[in-house]
Order: C-alpha cells, then structure tokens, then sequence
C-alpha cells in the first residue's frame, strides 16, 4: 500500500462531489463558507473542483464529470489532499470512466494523496485500495467541515486535525457524548448545538478474544450490500463485478473488517439481509475481528448486537460493537490498509502508522 503524506500549512486540498451534487445547492451555502473557514483557520487553500458546485441534478446525469474532478485532482501537482462533499448513492458509475483510465490509474500510483470521506464513498475506497492508495474512512466537508454548530463537534475535529503534519493519531477511544442526528440544517439553525447525550456504554465486545490485531478493511454496511447485489440499482453489482471492487475472501483474510449503517437506519429485518450477504461472501471465515460502529441516534442497537451474534455464528471471532466511526456523530477515521490492534482490556484501539 502507498500512504499519503500528512497535510501542512500552505497545501491545497481538493473538494470533490462524487456521490451527491447537494454541495452545489444553495441550501448548503452556509456549510460552504463555515467549512472554507475552518479550512483556512488551518492554513489550508481549499478548491472546489469545476464541477463540485454544479448541482443535484447536474451531477446525477454526468458521471464523468464527477470523475474528471478526482481525476484532474490526482493530476495536479499542487493539491495535497481531497476531501469528498458528502456521500450519496451512486458513486459506482465513475468506476468506468476511472479503471478504464491509465491516467488516473498512474497519477494515483505516482502521487498519492490524502482522501477523506464515508458513507457511499465506500466504493470510492475500494477502489483506492484496489489500486494500492490507503486512504481515510472519516470526516469529510458538509458533515463535519460544515457543522453548523460555533464550532467543529471536538471528537470529530481531533479525527480531521489527525490528517494534519504533527497530529498524527496512534490511539482511538470511544468518545464521552454523542450526538443525535440534526432536524435541521438550515442557515437559521447555525449556532445551534446537537442534542448530546452522554455515552454510557463505551466500545462493547459483544464475544471474542479482548485482544487482536490486523490490518483495517470495510466501510458503510449498506454500500458493501449494494455492490454485492442488485437491490439498490440494477446494474451496479454487475459494474463493480466487472472491476473487482469487492475484495475476495483471500483479500479479506486476517484482516478487521469495520462497518457501520447509513443514515437510513436500516430496519432489523434488512440488516440481518445485510450481514447475510457477507457471510455467504466468507468474510466472516478468514477476518481476525469484526469493528462496529455505533448505529445513527442509537437505532435498533440491542437488535443489531442480537443479530451479529447470530448470524456470524463464530463465538470465537471478536466483535467489538458501539465504535465511533460512519454516520454516528462524533466520528473518527479509519485508516484503510492500516495494522490495528484492539485492545479491550484498554478499551483502546492502536493505529501502527
């Protein structure tokens, strides 16, 4: 795997729409200049790429346009991260105008970048890792850059600054509060606060040895569901078929597989579908352990627990539930190719790099 320098003061990082084209609307122009703000307090340039602010309907009839954003991102020289605007559910067309691109292939593999994102930029992940580039599960701009609160939710902004030159992360606690999912996300409501509650259960092994180790490989449950099958649109499986997104069952061996729901709190009845999927997959068969985020406002949490244990049918396969990462806030970032090693005698996660 290659890994992206750290970012420093003075660099420019890229803001691209690869999923959702809501960062062009003009309901999330407030978000844009919170974020530039904060972006510049830490002494980055951001840019929006040409085609980042075009709009919803825009960016869901060109694909390639989105594309060409990473892709021209990856080429210019002068940009030392990219932060995606938010997720989606359509990312899967650019692979096409992406692995079919021996551009962009080269320019991942000779100037590796900083990218941020989750949520349905999962594929955009995966493809990264196919194409050797580690990249981050974690923050990206209207969600965490954007936050409409005085100022950045502090779990999440340690998660951003972690990508900054002297920040470095090597430790992942559970966080002390978490927050429910915003009503409201309007201009009128900035200044306002999430509604926090105090987390009362921390990071829970549900079964398992409190002690393993391997290397980080996941992302949003939902999106690993959606390439593995026709459910959300009908040809996506057969495109991500087509490029190998999904990693093999010797791929996933030794590895922790992290995931975590979307914000579509997705019933008991479609997450246990969801963890199904994966088993029939082998995952479950060849991983040293299991990372679970929390659910989005606590949705279905005993359930979800009662159905993991059930479905993967291990009791000696650790799984460690309630992990602060994904669509829960506060989030932290997950580092993708990264040798981790979870403690839970410590309740503490170690990042080796």
């Amino acid at each position: 795997m290659q890994y992206a320098g750290k970012l420093r003061k003075g660099d420019k990082v890229a803001i691209v729409s690869l999923s959702s084209g809501m960062l062009g609307e003009e309901f999330c122009s407030h978000n844009i200049e919170i974020g530039v703000k904060r972006l510049k307090e830490y002494g980055l340039e951001p840019i929006f790429m040409p085609n980042a602010l075009k709009g919803i309907e825009f960016l869901k009839e060109h694909p390639e346009a989105r594309a060409k954003d990473l892709k021209d991102a990856f080429l210019d020289d002068s940009i030392a991260g990219i932060i995606c605007a938010i997720g989606g559910d359509d990312t899967y067309r650019l692979l096409p105008y992406l692995m079919e691109d021996e551009e962009f292939i080269r320019a991942v593999e000779k100037n590796p970048k900083l990218f941020t994102g989750f949520s349905d930029t999962t594929i955009n992940h995966l493809m990264f890792y196919k194409l050797g580039l580690s990249t981050y599960y974690g923050p990206n701009f209207l969600c965490d850059l954007g936050e409409i609160a005085d100022e950045m939710l502090p779990y999440s902004r340690k998660a951003f600054e972690s990508y900054l030159e002297g920040n470095e992360c090597r430790e992942i606690v559970s966080s002390e509060i978490w927050y429910e999912e915003r009503e409201d996300f309007s201009e009128a409501a900035i200044g306002t606060d999430r509604i926090a509650h105090k987390e009362e259960r921390g990071f829970e092994l549900l079964q398992g040895s409190e002690v393993f180790q391997g290397e980080l490989l996941g992302g949003c449950l939902e999106s690993l569901y959606d390439i593995l099958t026709t459910t959300r649109y009908k040809d996506e499986k057969a495109v991500c078929d087509k490029y190998g997104l999904f990693p093999n069952k010797e791929e996933w061996r030794d590895k922790i597989l992290f995931i975590e729901t979307c914000e579509e709190k997705p019933e008991p009845e479609l997450f246990k579908k969801e963890i199904v999927v994966l088993r029939e997959n082998g995952v479950f068969d060849v991983v040293k352990g299991v990372l679970v985020g929390k659910p989005q406002d606590e949705a279905y949490y005993q359930e979800y627990k009662d159905i993991l244990i059930k479905v993967i049918d291990n009791e000696e396969l650790s799984i460690v539930y309630n992990v602060n990462f994904g669509h829960a806030t506060p989030r932290c970032a997950l580092q993708y190719g990264v040798m981790a090693k979870v403690d839970m005698k410590q309740k503490k996660i170690y990042l080796d790099k």
